[in-house]
């Protein structure tokens, strides 16, 4: 016997190579990228969505990311599954209506005869006392809202994370494009000196060639940079939650980029964590939801105690049977055996218990660890940002010695090319740790918890000395 099928088609691939036909209609079809998908911006933005900020991008990236929306209906989940548990504190009240119709055979006493009885029946439960159980249950669903909630807020910082790092590196990639600019017009100009040199004499075709050379791989990493931009471009579209294709731009930023170097000590910032980290405050509220597990399973050895009652009102016909009908029940229930079930699941909640809460110290010690390695991160990135300021100085200075050697001819075409290629490394070395300072603080903050829904970060710096403060807006340094 075969598979069955499935909307005309059968329901499983007929051999493992060969592909599964979807039949018509049983996966609903994704909406194809249009233009009608700048729907996806809010109409605040609309105005400016070739101008955004970094507010704007962080803005537009919680607002789309599906990872925020998860998280904060889970969160919901966790405060109804809450209200639910503390529902055990009142008594369950249900409401029943019967209609049934009777027949009677006839016996040697009574003759057959047929009877319809009709009427509600309300009846009342009530759980008086269960040692714990209820009050575990009930604990257990708080901590696990408060986990579910500072799991929000972790996404929270995660997605701010993620959507401030797509920026810096595309914002640096745009950066190192125009310093690439700037060496093809260098590179140009060393060509046509040397083409000048060439036709009077002054210089070897050799000197022409090797300045082609140089242009040529000049222009070879622009359209490598190129490239790198538009992917940067499209990881700053998926982090937004925007199709890439959709047409959009950032503010242009001061030319300088300015930095500083903070203030406070590691251990500052570790003591920060500890008490900002929204996942590791989750752990801590998993933890006691495992302990208040322990408690529920221990109330399933202890006696219960419950109140039942019942009321109801039957109408009959023949009217014999109609009258109105209750009762009181008063139960104690006492667990005696079964089979040390309920003796292994609280040795089970104990254990899982203990597993948690070693989770939890882990989840600290990863916290910690973290934040010193960003610390010196962030630290290291601004001794980088000092000794690339230097070198660039350098280089600029050994390129205009090397030219003005090279037109007084004392100077060789190599000189020149090595001393303009150190000047292009540094320029982008300049760039790209700049960026990578703000995108080591950006780390830093979400390490320590810290790093709000705009951006922004509550760290304090000393001014950077080496251009004027213009701090961009969220962050300042």
């Amino acid at each position: 016997m075969g598979p069955p099928r499935v909307n005309g088609v059968p329901a499983a691939p007929p051999s493992p190579n060969v592909p599964w036909a979807v039949p018509a209609g049983a996966i609903k079809p994704e909406p194809l990228v249009t233009a009608a998908t700048a729907l996806a911006v809010p109409p605040d933005l609309e105005q400016r969505i070739q101008q955004l900020s970094l507010a704007d991008v962080v803005d537009l990236a919680l607002r789309n990311n599906p990872a925020t929306r998860a998280s904060w209906a889970q969160a919901r989940a966790s405060a109804d599954l809450l209200g639910s548990a503390r529902g055990q504190y009142y008594p369950a009240i249900d409401g029943v209506a019967t209609l049934s119709r009777t027949k009677s055979p006839a016996t040697g006493t009574r003759s057959a005869g047929q009877r319809t009885e009709y009427g509600p029946t309300i009846t009342l439960n009530y759980l008086l006392l269960d040692f714990g159980g209820r009050s575990g249950s009930v604990e257990r669903a708080r901590q696990t809202l408060f986990a579910a909630s500072l799991s929000h807020n972790a996404t929270l910082q995660n997605t701010v994370l993620q959507a401030e790092s797509a920026y810096f590196t595309y914002m640096a990639t745009l950066a190192l494009l125009g310093a690439e600019r700037s060496a093809i017009a260098e590179a140009q100009a060393n060509l046509t000196a040397a083409q000048q040199r060439f036709k009077v004499g002054l210089a070897t075709i050799a000197d022409v060639l090797q300045a082609k050379t140089a242009l040529s791989q000049e222009q070879l990493n622009l359209e490598t940079i190129e490239g790198n931009l538009q992917a940067a471009r499209g990881g700053l579209a998926a982090a937004l939650g925007l199709p890439a294709n959709l047409p959009f731009d950032l503010a242009p930023l001061p030319s300088a980029i300015p930095v500083g170097a903070i203030s406070q000590s590691v251990d500052s910032v570790i003591n920060e964590a500890l008490r900002n980290r929204p996942d590791l405050a989750a752990a801590r509220a998993q933890a006691a939801a495992a302990a208040a597990d322990i408690r529920v399973a221990r109330s399933a050895e202890l006696p219960s105690l419950t109140l039942g009652s019942n009321a109801a009102r039957t109408y009959s016909r023949p009217p014999t049977f109609a009258g109105p009908s209750y009762g009181i029940t008063l139960g104690l229930q006492i667990p005696i055996f079964n089979g040390f079930s309920r003796q292994y699941d609280v040795a089970a909640a104990r254990a899982q218990a203990e597993a948690i809460s070693a989770l939890a110290d882990q989840t600290r010690q990863q916290v910690v660890t973290q934040v010193f390695v960003s610390y010196y991160a962030l630290q290291t990135a601004e001794h980088r940002v000092a000794t690339a300021d230097d070198l660039l100085a350098s280089a600029q200075q050994s390129v205009q010695v090397a030219a003005g050697r090279y037109r007084e001819g004392v100077g060789s075409i190599i000189d020149l090319l090595t001393a303009q290629t150190a000047l292009a490394n540094a320029r982008a070395q300049q760039v790209q740790s700049r960026w990578q300072w703000y995108s080591s603080l950006a780390q830093l903050a979400r390490d320590a918890g810290v790093l709000g829904v705009r951006g922004d970060t509550p760290f304090s710096f000393t001014p950077d000395t080496l251009v004027s403060p213009q701090p961009i807006n969220p962050i300042r340094p």
